[in-house]
Parts: C-alpha cells; sequence; structure tokens
C-alpha cells in the first residue's frame, strides 16, 4: 500500500535536490540535538533510582526554624540512624556516612591515594550496587574490612585477584578487602572509591548535639511518608528536650532534581535546568520543522498543477495526504540516520561541556524502537500542515492559474519565519545574560587574596611534624605564610546557632552562623582585611585556647559596639572576642555573606593552607614544598589544590549552563538561517522572470537586493519586537533565584537583534544578489 507512495517521494527527493539538502541538514540538526538532550536528561533523571528497592530509600534531614524561616540541611547527629531504627517499625534499616576522606593505600611498592567514606555495614545492602566479588552478607561486618571499587581494586593489585589480600591504610592499619564494587555510574550523587566500616569516626561525635553524618533509611513498601514524617516531628525532644530541630525523611530519588528548599519545602533546583535544555530542545526541533513547513508551502506553486492533474485523475484528499507525509517522514528518516550518526561521534564532546561522561546503549532495542518512533512524529510533526494546505487546493482553480495561490495579506510562513527568529533572539540574549550573571559573580570581591595560595590534607606525619614543616617552608622563601584549619577554606563546612552575649534577644539567638577553626596566622594567611583587635595566635598565647574571631556581617547581626575582648557563650562555654576582619565568602558566590565566626583549636585541623612568595616562580614552589613535606612526611605523596581553582569550581552548573545555551542558540539561529536561505533561493528562482525584466529595465542589482530583503527585515524587526519583553520576563524570573545578581542591559536586547538581523540580511542578500547578477536572456528567451 505505501510503496507507490515511497516511490514517488524518493522521486519528489532526487527531483528537488537543494529542498531536500536543505530541509534534511535543518532536521538532522534537530533531531541530533533533541537526541544529546534526551541521552543527557535520562540520566538526570535516573539519579539513585537504579537500586532495586530505591522507591524505599530516604535520606535522613534536620529542620530548624530561624526567625520565621525554616531552615533545612542534611548532616544528622550520629545517634539518629540507629534510634529510628530502634523506634519505628516503619524503619526497614539505617545506615550511616562520613564525610569523604582521602586515604593512603598501601600494597607491596605501591602508594596510592584516594577518596572515600565510613559506612554502617547495612549501607550496601540497602544500596545494591552491582557487585564483582564478595559476599554482600558480610562485606563491612569486621571493623577492618574495606570494599574497593573497580578501578581502584586494578590500580592496587592489578591483574591479582583482590579479594582477602591485606592493603595498609594511612600507613597505620591492616583492612582485609573482602568485596569489589563495579565503578559508580555517572548518575549517582555518590562519589567515592572505597568503604570502610564507620567505628573509628564515631568515636569523636557519635552525640545528639554534634551534627557529623549523612544518614539513609530503607522504609518498609508502601510506607506513608508524610504520616511517617509527622510522627518524626518530636522525636528529636525524646533525647534533646530543649531541641530546636526535627527530623524528616525526603526521597533519595529526589534529591538530585529537588535539592533547593525554601521554608523547609522543596521548591526546586537541578530539574529546572532539566526543564530549561528540554525546552531548548523541543524548540530546536520545532524551527526544523518550521523549515519543513515554510519550503513546503512556499512550492505549493510549483506542485499546484500536480495536485490539480491527481484530483482530476480520481485521487482523494487522503491519498493526497498520505502522499506528502511519506515525503516528509522520508525525509525524517534520512535526517534521523544522519542524526545518529552526528550523536555518535559528538557525543564525547557533549560529555566534555557537560561535565559527565554518558552513553547511549545502541544495542538497546528499547532505544531504536524510541528512535523510530521520533523518527515518525517528527516527520509528521514536520509534514501535516504541508499535507493539508497542499491536498486542500481545488483542482478548478489551480488549473485556470497556479500563480494566484499565496497571494494574501496574511501569510502563514510569515508567522512561522517570526517564530523562528523570535525563538532564536531569546536563545541569544538569555545566553548572554547567563554568560554576564557568571561574570558578575566571578568579579565579586571574594575579601580575601586567593592566589598564589594552596591547600595540603594534614595526613600521615604532617600534624606532628607541623611547627617544623612550617618554619622550614618560610625560611626556604618559597612560602610567605601558612596556618591550619578544620577543612577547606572555600567550604562552608560547620554552622550553629544558640549564641548568647550581653543582652540577647530570642531572635539574635537563633542567629545562624557558619564556623571554622583555626592555629594561628589565619587572617594573614588569606589575605583578610582586619578591622579590630589582632588574629589568633594559639601558638604564642596558649590563653587564644577561647579565643574567637568574627567578621563584619557577625558584629551587625550581633548589634556589638566595641566587640573586641567581649565574650560570646554557647552553653557552658565560653570564648572572648580577639579580632573582626571584613566578610570573605565562604559559601555560594550567588549569595549574601552571613554571620561567621572562627574559633581557636589545636585538634581536627585537617587541611593546611600555604601562600607562596609572589616573587617565586609557581613550579620552584610547588617543588620546594614538595621536598620539605616529603622529609617529614615520606609515606604519603605530596597532594594539593590551589585555592582559586577550588573557587572556580562553584561555577561549574551556571557554566555548562550557559554552554549548553550558547550551543543550542548557535544552532537555532543556523537553522532558521537555513530555511531563510531556502525561502529566499525559492522566491529568486519563483521571481526569475520579474528580476530578468527589472534588469532590462535598467535597475541595478541593490535595487533588487533591496527588494528581496524589505520584506524579510520587516518580518525579523516584528520578531525583535515579541522576543524582548519575552526574553526580560523569563530572565527576571530566573535571576531572582540568585541573591547577588547582575542587571538585565538594554544593549543585550540591541546586540542580539541587530546581530541576527545582520545574519539574517546577509542570508537573504547572497541569494538575491546571486539572482541579481544572472543574465536576464536566460529567464527571458520563453517570452
Amino acid at each position: 500500500m505505501f510503496k507507490p507512495y515511497l516511490k514517488i517521494a524518493w522521486r519528489n527527493l532526487l527531483k528537488n535536490k537543494s529542498f531536500s539538502a536543505v530541509n534534511i541538514i535543518g532536521l538532522t540538526i534537530g533531531m541530533a540535538a533533541v537526541l544529546l538532550i534526551w541521552a543527557w536528561v535520562q540520566n538526570e533523571l535516573n539519579y539513585d533510582r537504579f537500586y532495586s528497592n530505591s522507591n524505599d530509600l530516604y535520606k535522613l534531614y534536620n529542620k530548624y526554624a530561624d526567625n520565621n524561616n525554616i531552615n533545612v540541611w542534611d548532616v544528622t547527629a550520629g545517634p539518629a540512624a540507629a534510634a529510628l531504627k530502634q523506634n519505628y517499625p516503619e524503619v526497614k534499616n539505617a545506615a550511616r556516612m562520613y564525610w569523604p576522606i582521602e586515604r593512603l593505600f598501601t600494597y607491596g611498592d605501591k602508594r596510592i591515594k584516594s577518596s572515600g567514606n565510613d559506612v554502617d555495614a547495612p549501607f550496601l545492602s540497602m544500596f545494591d550496587f552491582p557487585l564483582v566479588e564478595g559476599s554482600r552478607n558480610n562485606l563491612l561486618n569486621d571493623g577492618n574490612n574495606i570494599v574497593l571499587t573497580a578501578s581502584l581494586a586494578k590500580k592496587i593489585f592489578g591483574a591479582e585477584d583482590p579479594l582477602n589480600k591485606i592493603i595498609t591504610v594511612d600507613d597505620k592499619e591492616p583492612y582485609k578487602v573482602t568485596g569489589v564494587i563495579k565503578d559508580l555510574p555517572a548518575n549517582t550523587d555518590f562519589n567515592f572509591t572505597y568503604l570502610i566500616p564507620l567505628t573509628k569516626a564515631e568515636l569523636y561525635s557519635n552525640t545528639w548535639n554534634s551534627y557529623s553524618y549523612y544518614s539513609y533509611v530503607q522504609l518498609q513498601p508502601g510506607t506513608a511518608v508524610n504520616s511517617f514524617n509527622k510522627k518524626l516531628e518530636s522525636f528529636v525532644k525524646k533525647f534533646v528536650p530543649d531541641a530546636k530541630t526535627s527530623l524528616f525523611v525526603y526521597p533519595m530519588s529526589q534529591m538530585h532534581l529537588y535539592s533547593r528548599f525554601e521554608n523547609g519545602v522543596p521548591v526546586g533546583g537541578k530539574i529546572e535546568e532539566v526543564r530549561l535544555v528540554v525546552f531548548i530542545g523541543l524548540i530546536i526541533l520545532l524551527i526544523a520543522c518550521i523549515n519543513f513547513i515554510n519550503l513546503s508551502t512556499a512550492r505549493s506553486q510549483k506542485r499546484a498543477k500536480e495536485v490539480g492533474v491527481r484530483k482530476v485523475i480520481g485521487a482523494n484528499r487522503q491519498s493526497l495526504v498520505m502522499q506528502f507525509l511519506s515525503e516528509s517522514i522520508l525525509l525524517s528518516f534520512f535526517a534521523g540516520l544522519f542524526a545518529i550518526i552526528i550523536v555518535k561521534l559528538t557525543l564525547p564532546a557533549f560529555s566534555n561541556i557537560i561535565g559527565k561522561h554518558f552513553t547511549l546503549n545502541f544495542f538497546d532495542p528499547i532505544l531504536w524502537v524510541s528512535l523510530f518512533c521520533f523518527i515518525v512524529l517528527t516527520g509528521m510533526l514536520a509534514g501535516i500542515y504541508p499535507a493539508i494546505f497542499l491536498s486542500a487546493f481545488k483542482p478548478v482553480n489551480i488549473l485556470k492559474s497556479a500563480l494566484s495561490a499565496g497571494k494574501r495579506s496574511f501569510n502563514p510562513r510569515k508567522v512561522l519565519v517570526v517564530a523562528q527568529f523570535s525563538t532564536a533572539i531569546i536563545l541569544i540574549v538569555s545566553t548572554i545574560i547567563v554568560y554576564r550573571q557568571i561574570q558578575y559573580v566571578q568579579k565579586r570581591n571574594i575579601g580575601y587574596n586567593i592566589n598564589r595560595l594552596i591547600e595540603v590534607p594534614v595526613e600521615g606525619d604532617i600534624d606532628k611534624n607541623y611547627q617544623v614543616i612550617k618554619t622550614e617552608l618560610i625560611n626556604s622563601g618559597v612560602v610567605q605564610s601558612v596556618s591550619r584549619t578544620g577543612w577547606g577554606i572555600t567550604i562552608d563546612g560547620s554552622n550553629s546557632s544558640g549564641f548568647e552575649w550581653g543582652n540577647t534577644t530570642a531572635q539574635q539567638n537563633n542567629i545562624n552562623f557558619s564556623l571554622a577553626r583555626t592555629e594561628n596566622d589565619f587572617i594573614k594567611t588569606l589575605g583578610l582585611t582586619l578591622v579590630e583587635g589582632r588574629d589568633i595566635d594559639y601558638v604564642r598565647f596558649p590563653s587564644d585556647s577561647n579565643a574567637v574571631l568574627l567578621n563584619e556581617t557577625a558584629i551587625k547581626a550581633m548589634g556589638l559596639k566595641n566587640p573586641v575582648g567581649k565574650h560570646i557563650k554557647q552553653g557552658n562555654k565560653t570564648y572572648i572576642i580577639t579580632g573582626v576582619f571584613k566578610d570573605f565568602i565562604v559559601g555560594s558566590p550567588y549569595n549574601d555573606i552571613g554571620p561567621m565566626m572562627v574559633f581557636a583549636s589545636k585538634h581536627w585541623l585537617l587541611n593546611m593552607i600555604l601562600r607562596f612568595n609572589a616573587d617565586k616562580n609557581i613550579q620552584q614552589c610547588l617543588q620546594t614544598t614538595e621536598t620539605i613535606l616529603k622529609k617529614y612526611n615520606p609515606a604519603y605523596p605530596f597532594s594539593y589544590q590551589f585555592v582559586d581553582q577550588e573557587y572556580q569550581q562553584k561555577f561549574t552548573d551556571q557554566q555548562q549552563t550557559a554552554a549548553l545555551a550558547a550551543l543550542f542558540s548557535g544552532l537555532a539561529i543556523f537553522i532558521s538561517c537555513l530555511g531563510l536561505l531556502g525561502l529566499a533561493s525559492y522566491m529568486a528562482e519563483t521571481r526569475i522572470k520579474e528580476i530578468g525584466i527589472r534588469k532590462v529595465l535598467g535597475a541595478s542589482a541593490v535595487s533588487i537586493a533591496e527588494l528581496f530583503s524589505t520584506e524579510f527585515i520587516t518580518l525579523i524587526g516584528i520578531a525583535i519586537i515579541i522576543a524582548t519583553p519575552v526574553t526580560w520576563w523569563l530572565m527576571k524570573n530566573w535571576l531572582n533565584d540568585f541573591t547577588y545578581r547582575t542587571d538585565i542591559k538594554w544593549w543585550y536586547f540591541l546586540f542580539a537583534g541587530m546581530g541576527t538581523l545582520i545574519l539574517a540580511l546577509l542570508t537573504v542578500s547572497f541569494q538575491a544578489i546571486k539572482a541579481a547578477l544572472a543574465n536576464p536572456v536566460k529567464s527571458l528567451r520563453t517570452e
């Protein structure tokens, strides 16, 4: 039945090669963009959904009311997970995870550092990562068992069987390898290469007042989660009567997409980027389909007589619709095949733009069924309007005057061209604003000198040799200053409230402070600006054991005047303010800086900060530092991280969004101009005799090009007028998600509009001038 339709469609494609090429190229690009986006979206939507019991897995969160706002965070107290398991039959299993720790693994002459986590034994039964070797029943039952990922096992053991082998961890303790799991997939928020039992970390912070763990809960199938969360509202008060926090569980399957909370309620997160990218992909495909519609309807004058003849000899409208749809579907199949090839070739590059490696399984039959349906639907979408439009011609009118078609004041093609370029302008302006927002925040005053600053983990013998290491580093001339902190200075690692000072109000008592700790030279090493008082120096002044530094925002929030020397209390601890420093960015650079306290401490200082000498070469500084550290910590390889690089990682998500927007904006404008070129080419073809007559009568090539361009310039002008308020509204809403944000400038719209106008003018003028320069004798010889 369909064979005659396909045969005629194939002949028409060969007969109109330029028309077919323009449509196939446009559809190929549109479909390739959608397939790439599909691969990315599929990866995002399936985050942490691949476990056999994924519907029953939850993460434990804290909720805390602070000045009429409900704050939420996912770090919990040590006893919480076990207490839930013990008190609620709805909880089938529970496990904790300690923060990531980079450890040294020694086996024979191999010494390898890798990052992983301490977890409770039930973790690997709750999260059933595919097991390569070992028995899931006893993976972490003993305190000195360890589970490795396949890649880490290969690095350590090579071709040897790792099972039951003994490796030394941190040059101290032997651990037996009881299991090997497959490397973690790209679509999980976990990021470990090893797991060991959580036995040592809990010795330090296993109290209800210390928040140090991520806690995960597996509920019984069919549990009513909302009802269960209501039970948890007063649970903490059973153990801490004056507690101001409450617990709730949140689905693991929702965490990646809906990670942003406002007033205790999930309101969005990564899902917004997913929706944006899906929308852009569909828009690009729609633009490609509009090209097909425009070119097909523009060619209606050529096909009008064909339709008339077919109807006269008995063809009904249904058969004509099928004929035209078969042509569009055949075009779509060619475009689909080319799109699959393009996706296969460009997927690695696209993965680099996204920052995550993912693939399409081309051996999956479901994928090919989906692709087939997608290609057919695309062909239907592109061809349905032209098919209905062309099949509606009346044979009497057609055969009397085929040229009368399309001379109406309202032309759907004009509407579609306006829609194409409006969309392209929206994407261009949006891309500009996203990039400007990133630049605006990157140029924000960080508050300290981020250059030539590195962080080195305090591991092995560094702690016991710290003072001599510090002295040698400074005496070498490559390091100006050294300090130690609890964690990285770009990380907002800890928060607390409940502090009191003077006449503290109830509202002030609820202020949430970012907390940090140091030993000495904190302000000097970071290059902070000291406003009052002095830096902490626990080494020279033992009385600094109770010292605390505050930033300016903390002083304002506390309402303190002349703060140096005043006391702050929390519980039974009293601290003395020794200095005040200007604000610096710790957490997100897109948000306001909050109140901060820096405490004096000699314990849990896991991070060493070095400021290199500005007069020395960076490589020389690194080599000298490595030599000194290897001298006093020979068991560990030298590892470090530049602080400016760590800070730049805070912009990764927005940079990926900007890169995607730029890529697809470019594709949108290219496809739009491709369609414009096709329309201009067809216009030149249908008006070839008119152009010849005008030339004979003395018209110049410029005047003929102007004749062609005027209509398109008008349409693009309308597109600019439509796109401007729409883009302003969309991007205003997007920017409202950022506390620290740029303004929308008028010249963004001018740049995008003029750029689009120039590209369109060049596209149309090229074809117009080509037609104007043609010899009129050839076009008029039949007259």
